[in-house]
Parts: C-alpha cells; structure tokens; sequence
C-alpha cells in the first residue's frame, strides 16, 4: 500500500470514531462569550487554552465571582461589548517565554468546524502574539480532536448550530 493511501485510510478511522482531523491553525468560534469567529494556533505543548482578553475586571453576581472583559473580534480589535464569565479558578501558569502568571481561568463553549464543546480556557494579555488565541491539549482531549500540523484551516468556519459535547 502506498503511503499516500495508509494515510487516507488512518484519517477515516479516525473519523470513524468520533475524531475531528484539525490542521496546526484553526477558526475558532466561542458563542457564549459573543466571539463567532476567531483565528487560533492550535498548541499542543500547553494544556491549557489561552484567549486574549482587555479590560479585565472581577465582580460578584449572586454570592459566585465573576469576570468581566472584552475579547477580540475577527478583527483582531476588542469587541465593543464585553463579555463576562463565571470565574472557575486563578491559576500560575507558565508561558512559552518561561514567566510564571496568574490567570484567570472560565470555562466555555467552543465550536471547531461542525463540533461544539466546553472547555477551560485562561485568560491573560497576548497584544505580542500573532493568534489572539491558544487551543490547548486539554480542549483538544474534550474536542476529539486530532493535529495534522501539515495542514491549515481544515475545520471551515465555525458553524454555530452543533450539538454540545462532554464539558469539565
């Protein structure tokens, strides 16, 4: 069998099974914190994901902590509404650079081509990053989905109509 077809082959197994095959950058779309679409590097050396957030401010909303922040639109700009999010935890994490920060973590739907799921996401400052945002091995796990770091965009855009997968 030629290695072209062993390939083909593998990739509808892993279809087969409830896999998403995802190339290295991917639109990401997060409906709740009104984000419906967003370019994002998928980074399997992080655990968590990492979204881009400004004006961040905590608040309490029925004895629970709260966060309160302005993602980016497609754009790459702050979007004119803010979002806000139940706080889930403050966790140190260490970035790609190697400085430990405490960030906030929520927890969110996610939609990658067709797929919807919840996951963990971060919140920090990433004005110095080429992609607004990180998707993280975590997601990744809860997604199925699977990195072909040849490809690109191999999702589509997100389409906002999925069924709600397992959630943390």
């Amino acid at each position: 069998m030629k290695p072209n077809t062993s390939r083909r082959v593998e990739r509808h197994a892993l279809v087969a099974h409830g896999f998403q095959i995802i190339g290295w950058r991917e639109r990401v779309a997060l409906p709740e914190l009104g984000v419906d679409l967003i370019r994002a590097k998928i980074d399997t050396g992080a655990l968590t994901s990492a979204l881009h957030v400004e004006d961040l401010a905590y608040f309490e909303r029925n004895g629970r902590r709260w966060v309160r922040f302005h993602p980016p639109g497609p754009d790459g700009k702050p979007l004119a509404k803010p979002a806000e999010a139940r706080l889930r935890d403050s966790r140190e994490v260490r970035s790609s650079s190697g400085q430990v920060e405490r960030r906030c973590v929520i927890a969110t739907p996610f939609v990658i081509g067709a797929e919807m799921f919840r996951a963990e996401v971060t919140l920090t400052d990433r004005t110095d990053m080429v992609y607004n945002m990180l998707v993280g091995r975590s997601a990744m796990r809860i997604g199925k989905l699977i990195v072909d770091p040849t490809r690109s965009w191999m999702a589509g855009s997100p389409r906002l109509e999925p069924q709600a997968s397992e959630s943390p």
